[in-house]
C-alpha cells in the first residue's frame, strides 16, 4: 500500500489528508474563483487603509460599496441601450460598462466625500458618520431600485474575463498562479497591480511618510508644514475610488444586476481583512483571499465533489453553512489578532488646526 493511500484509510485522521489532498488539487482549477470572491474585500479594504491611515475611521464602506454597485448598475442600464453591447471591444468593455464603471467610482468618492464633511470638517463621531451612510445605502438603493424594477430595466451586462494563452496555463509550476491573475475581469485583474502600487506609494513616496504621519501624529505634522485637514479630505475621497470599484465589481463583473443588499456584509470583512492586515495593502489583501477561500471552496464543491467519503459529507453540509463559513472565519482569525495589531495612533480622533499665535 502506498503512502497517501495509508494516510487516506486512517480513520477520522484520513478525512482530513484527503480533504487537504482535495483542496491542493483544485488549486489550479479553483485559483481565479479564490481570487475573484476576493476582489471586493480587498478594494473595500484598499479604501479602508487609505482612510485609516490618514486617521479617518471608515465603517461605512459597505454602503460605499452598495451605492457604487446601484450607480454603475443604473448606469449602464440606461446606457446600453444607446451603445449596445461591447462585442469585439476587450473584455467585452462597452461603452455603457466603461461608463458605469466610471459612475461607480464617482459615487464612491462623493460618498466618501459626505464620510470626510461629517468626521473632518463637523469633527462628527466618525463610527456614527460610518453607520448613517450604511443604513441610507440599503434604504435607499433598496427603494430606487424597486422603482426602477418596475419599468423592466434593460439587463446591465458584464465584462467577460480575459482567456490566457494555452501555453502559459500549462507552465509547470507558476502555470496556475498565472491563470489565476489572468483569468479574470478587468476589475479582479487590476486588484494586484493597485494593491502593489498603493504598498510602494504608502511606504516608499513622500505622499506615503505624510499620510503616515498625520495618521500617526497629525500636531507634530502640522509642526513641519503639513496640512493635516486637506491631506486628510484628500486621502478620504482617493479612498472612495477604490469602494467605488469594488461596487462596480459586484454588479458589472459578477452578477450582472443590482440586488438589494448585494453586498452581503463585505464591507465589514475589509474592515477585519484591513486589521488582520496590519493596516497594509498586501496585508489586507492577503487576509481578503483567507476570509474568502471558503466560498471558493464551497463554489468548487458544487461543481465537483472529491470522490468517497469525503465528497458525500462535503456535499451533505447545507449550502448556509459555507455562506456562513467567510464570517465565522473572520470573527475566529479577528479574535487572535485583536490586542497584537496596533491601529495608527491617530486614528478615529478628530483634528482641530492649530490657531495663530
Amino acid at each position: 500500500m502506498d503512502p497517501i493511500s495509508f494516510l487516506y484509510g486512517i480513520p477520522v485522521v484520513g478525512l482530513v489528508f484527503q480533504f487537504v489532498g482535495y483542496v491542493i488539487e483544485i488549486m489550479p482549477s479553483a485559483g481565479p474563483i479564490f481570487l475573484a470572491t476576493a476582489t471586493p474585500i480587498a478594494l473595500g479594504a484598499l479604501c479602508g487603509v487609505m482612510n485609516e491611515r490618514s486617521g479617518v475611521v471608515n465603517i461605512g464602506i459597505e454602503g460605499m460599496m452598495l451605492f457604487g454597485a446601484f450607480a454603475a448598475a443604473t448606469t449602464t442600464s440606461i446606457l446600453v441601450v444607446q451603445f449596445g453591447g461591447g462585442e469585439g471591444m476587450p473584455f467585452g468593455a462597452s461603452p455603457a460598462l466603461i461608463i458605469g464603471v466610471i459612475a461607480a467610482i464617482g459615487m464612491g468618492m462623493l460618498v466618501s466625500a459626505l464620510h470626510a464633511w461629517l468626521s473632518i470638517s463637523i469633527r462628527a463621531d466618525q463610527i456614527i458618520s460610518g453607520t448613517i451612510i450604511n443604513i441610507i445605502a440599503v434604504g435607499l438603493t433598496g427603494y430606487l431600485n424597486q422603482l426602477i424594477s418596475k419599468t423592466s430595466p434593460p439587463n446591465p451586462g458584464t465584462f467577460s474575463s480575459f482567456i490566457p494563452p494555452e501555453w502559459l496555463v500549462n507552465l509547470p509550476i507558476v502555470g496556475w498562479i498565472i491563470n489565476m491573475f489572468l483569468n479574470q475581469g478587468p476589475i479582479t485583474m487590476s486588484v494586484l497591480i493597485m494593491v502593489i502600487v498603493l504598498q510602494v506609494l504608502l511606504f516608499r513616496s513622500r505622499w506615503g511618510l505624510r499620510t503616515r504621519a498625520v495618521g500617526e501624529h497629525p500636531k507634530a505634522a502640522e509642526t513641519v508644514g503639513i496640512d493635516v485637514i486637506r491631506l486628510r479630505y484628500r486621502n478620504v475621497i482617493l479612498g472612495g475610488i477604490f469602494a467605488g470599484l469594488a461596487g462596480a465589481y459586484l454588479a458589472l463583473e459578477s452578477a450582472g444586476s443590482f440586488q438589494a443588499g448585494m453586498t452581503n456584509g463585505r464591507g465589514f470583512i475589509a474592515l477585519a481583512a484591513l486589521i488582520v492586515g496590519r493596516w497594509t495593502p498586501i496585508g489586507a489583501f492577503l487576509a481578503a483571499l483567507l476570509f474568502t477561500s471558503s466560498e471558493a471552496l464551497e463554489r468548487a464543491i458544487r461543481f465537483g465533489a472529491p470522490p468517497g467519503q469525503l465528497g458525500e459529507i462535503l456535499s451533505a453540509i447545507p449550502i448556509q453553512f459555507y455562506n456562513a463559513l467567510p464570517y465565522i472565519i473572520t470573527i475566529v482569525v479577528l479574535a487572535g489578532v485583536v490586542g497584537r495589531s496596533v491601529a495608527p495612533a491617530a486614528d478615529g480622533q478628530p483634528y482641530e488646526k492649530e490657531s495663530a499665535t
